[in-house]
């Protein structure tokens, strides 16, 4: 990518980022912990177009999000790369829902960010976590994770939304999809590409931690979410499926979009997950649910 290209994706005071090029697979230019963060959990990385019951990292430019005359134009343009690097997915089981996994003492990404702080590397860190709770008589937990070395600019989108409250993460908690490869049932149900406000749209849970945001979705908080998540399970070792994550722009001076990060997840066995124990009961706070709203105008 150019260097006028990168000038004209990047929003205002994100510029200083430096994460991984998206889609990448070296980490030459990643910190120890990351690439040990990114090679390890039960859900490896694999190559992006072969790969299967694994993840990779989706070029950015997959994703059409808001342009900077989105505003006026409606227009939407290429994602460019990511915001922050991807650090590793894990795919979990428990007996019952697991809630803040960064703040469990085996968590491994964590373990690894505690490893280099304890040599005096990498003090600035930061990890940021979406973990989606999948609901049934097993509880899975997908647990997406991106960092980054650099401290996150100041009244940047992105540290306004991890310094903020619930409520404006609410209002802004975005996934965009994209089925890359899958039956027709799963491709009508979700949607080829679709967008939600996940944060409108689920009951989601923040944990702030001192070098974290970790955000919990529930989904068996939206019938709707529920069924559709079923369906898919039922297809999950032929469905190949583009996540993407951000903070959405809501005005013309937070444009244009751009993502924190994003996962293609492969052809997934439920098998792979890791068994972990469940936590003690802690209690935590419920925010407000909406209808699950698929509907492409809405991003």
């Amino acid at each position: 990518m150019s260097p006028k290209k990168q000038r004209h994706r990047s929003s205002a005071g994100e510029k200083k980022t430096k994460p991984e090029r998206s889609g990448s697979t070296s980490t030459a230019s990643v910190p120890e912990w990351i690439a040990e963060a990114t090679n390890g959990g039960s859900l490896r990385r694999v190559d992006l177009h072969t790969g299967t019951n694994g993840w990779s990292s989706p070029p950015g430019d997959v994703f059409s999000l808001r342009s900077r005359t989105y505003m006026a134009k409606k227009q939407k343009s290429p994602a460019g790369d990511y915001l922050l690097s991807p650090a590793g997915v894990d795919w979990l089981k428990s007996t019952t829902k697991l809630d803040n996994v960064l703040a469990r003492p085996d968590n491994r990404v964590a373990h690894a960010l505690r490893k280099a702080q304890s040599r005096g590397q990498s003090m600035k860190s930061f990890i940021f976590a979406v973990n989606l709770q999948v609901p049934g008589k097993d509880h899975y937990s997908a647990v997406f994770y991106f960092a980054t070395e650099d401290p996150l600019p100041s009244g940047s989108l992105l540290h306004r939304f991890i310094t903020g409250d619930d409520a404006f993460r609410n209002q802004r908690f975005k996934i965009v999809n994209r089925i890359v490869k899958g039956p027709w049932a799963v491709k009508t149900a979700v949607g080829n590409y679709s967008a939600c406000l996940l944060g409108k749209a689920l009951t989601c849970n923040y944990h702030r931690g001192p070098n974290y945001l970790e955000i919990d979705v529930d989904i068996s908080s939206s019938a709707i979410a529920t069924a559709i998540l079923r369906l898919a399970l039922g297809y999950v070792t032929s469905v190949t499926i583009d996540m993407g994550f951000l903070a959405e722009s809501q005005t013309e001076e937070e444009l244009p979009e751009r993502l924190i990060g994003a996962v293609r997840v492969c052809q997934m066995e439920l098998s792979s997950a890791f068994v972990v124990d469940a936590p003690p009961h802690q209690p935590c706070r419920t925010i407000g649910t909406a209808k699950v709203n698929h509907d492409e105008e809405e991003d």
